[in-house]
């Protein structure tokens, strides 16, 4: 089923804002044509449209102080959904043609609870008011994801965590074009499953140049969001009273799994309508309590559970406890990632609207 269009029109708050962006850039600098490059960097937008990133992260804070306890995970799933189907091109933006036999990757079951298109369309808009033809969907998907990650995070724990001048979590390299090509078969076959087991995490994460320790590392993103009751249902067991935990799956902790069960209810396998925190005890913060969960049998997925499977990445996750050491790997993991299948240069285009491919 294909998804509404974008709106031609931004919100009133999004239309104020262009108004203050544009005042800014008159008295910054001014926007011109981005020239080919055949690789990411830091600060690629600094010359051919210099507030792009400002503009990002004050659309970014702004909608994620309206709804800190969702968005910045919407967000980073969303990159994660991106890079990992074409590579880090925005083709997980692109919306279903009409009467077209092929659906795009936004309309795949994996991706059905994927959120925060109307963030990127925002952005879109205001860059494009000021930037007519510059700034990539792809870039601001990037950008999207560490803002509100960010600023959950700084919200949360400034000083303690990175200190009161470190208020950016990764610094993202920019200069990524968008593709042309979105195929919700492609999604369907190339993104992980929550009921994985270790050697097809493991496969899959290899396909796209990440190793063991990337896989690990990109998991602690479940220390914010939610999944959804079908996700992890198969898991709870079946029946009721005294025989609900037949089935169960062994590796989940018992008073975990009867939590889930009350809540979940006793079709937990199909309900996609009741969803649960995945980092139980710390379900607001970017932190490190995910692996804490793991060790105690409490990772909500299969796939999370997975990762005790396997000797070396079970190795990895006591270490990955410390919040400091757990931060500083998910910088280098999540740069890794960005710069998977990206296209640069004169390859791809800088899609006018990211819901659509340029005329």
């Amino acid at each position: 089923m294909a998804r509404s269009p974008a709106p031609s029109l931004v919100s009133t708050t999004a239309v104020h804002l262009v108004v203050v962006i544009l005042a800014l850039l008159l008295l910054g600098g001014s926007c011109r044509s981005v020239s080919a490059s055949s690789s990411l960097k830091a600060h690629f937008y600094r010359h051919s449209c210099p507030a792009a990133e400002a503009v990002v992260r004050d659309i970014v804070f702004a909608r994620v102080a309206a709804d800190p306890a969702a968005l910045p995970a919407k967000l980073l799933r969303l990159f994660f959904h991106d890079c990992f189907v074409r590579g880090c091109d925005a083709s997980v933006l692109l919306d279903s043609t009409p009467g077209s036999s092929n659906a795009a990757e936004k309309d795949a079951a994996p991706n059905a609870s994927v959120g925060g298109f109307d963030v990127i369309d925002t952005a879109k808009a205001v860059l494009e008011a000021v930037c007519p033809g510059v700034v990539s969907c792809a870039d601001i998907v990037a950008l999207a994801a560490r803002d509100a990650v960010s600023f959950q995070a700084n919200k949360s724990c400034l000083i303690s965590c990175f200190g009161d001048d470190k208020k950016e979590l990764w610094e993202v390299q920019l200069g990524r074009r968008d593709g042309v090509v979105s195929r919700a078969s492609e999604a369907l076959a190339e993104l992980p499953r929550p009921s994985d087991n270790f050697t097809a995490l493991r496969d899959s994460f290899e396909s796209k140049g990440l190793d063991v320790k990337d896989l690990v590392i990109l998991s602690g993103a479940h220390t914010i969001g939610v999944g959804h009751c079908n996700a992890f249902g198969a898991r709870l067991g079946g029946g009721s009273g005294a025989n609900s935990a037949a089935g169960a799956d062994p590796t989940l902790n018992a008073a975990y799994a009867a939590q889930l069960r009350a809540t979940c209810g006793p079709s937990a396998s199909s309900n996609n309508a009741t969803a649960v925190p995945m980092d139980p005890g710390s379900p607001g913060r970017f932190d490190a309590h995910y692996y804490v969960n793991l060790k105690l049998g409490r990772g909500l997925f299969a796939s999370d559970a997975a990762l005790l499977t396997d000797r070396r990445a079970a190795g990895m996750i006591h270490r990955l406890t410390r919040q400091g050491y757990f931060l500083n790997e998910f910088k280098n993991a999540v740069r890794k990632m960005g710069r998977v299948g990206v296209r640069t240069g004169e390859k791809g285009e800088i899609r006018r609207n990211c819901r659509v491919v340029n005329k």
